[in-house]
């Protein structure tokens, strides 16, 4: 199972497609079963939001956060295919970063979309 983890890290690391792993992984298609398995019954999020919240309970905080920060950020992107908006008030035609931390820092949420959806509309 570990190479599994290790083949899904180097995917999302890399920007490799699935079929296109090194030989020393399992079987794309193995570890594309377990990614799209993880991604929908929550594993993923379950293994991110378990350490956050010992963490907070270790300094005195509750688990569950009660206030967070919200920050965009607008990134130019290439001309692939995909979809792309623009943000007029920084003249970047890509996508935005919305970006939740709770009052430690700690990531909460990460929203992506196209850089024409305003600040208010992301949150």
């Amino acid at each position: 199972m570990r190479q599994v983890i290790n083949a899904i890290s180097y995917v999302l690391t890399t920007g490799c497609q699935w079929r296109q792993l090194p030989r020393e992984f399992p079987p794309w298609s193995a570890v594309y079963y377990y990614f799209y398995k993880w991604s929908r019954d929550g594993t993923w999020k379950n293994l991110h939001d378990l350490p956050r919240s010992r963490l907070r309970e270790k300094k005195g905080r509750h688990k569950h956060p009660t206030a967070g920060c919200l920050d965009s950020q607008s990134v130019k992107c290439t001309a692939v295919p995909g979809v792309r908006g623009y943000d007029a008030g920084k003249k970047i035609n890509g996508r935005k970063r919305h970006i939740l931390v709770d009052t430690m820092g700690l990531l909460l949420v990460v929203l992506v979309t196209v850089a024409s959806v305003q600040d208010r509309d992301g949150a």
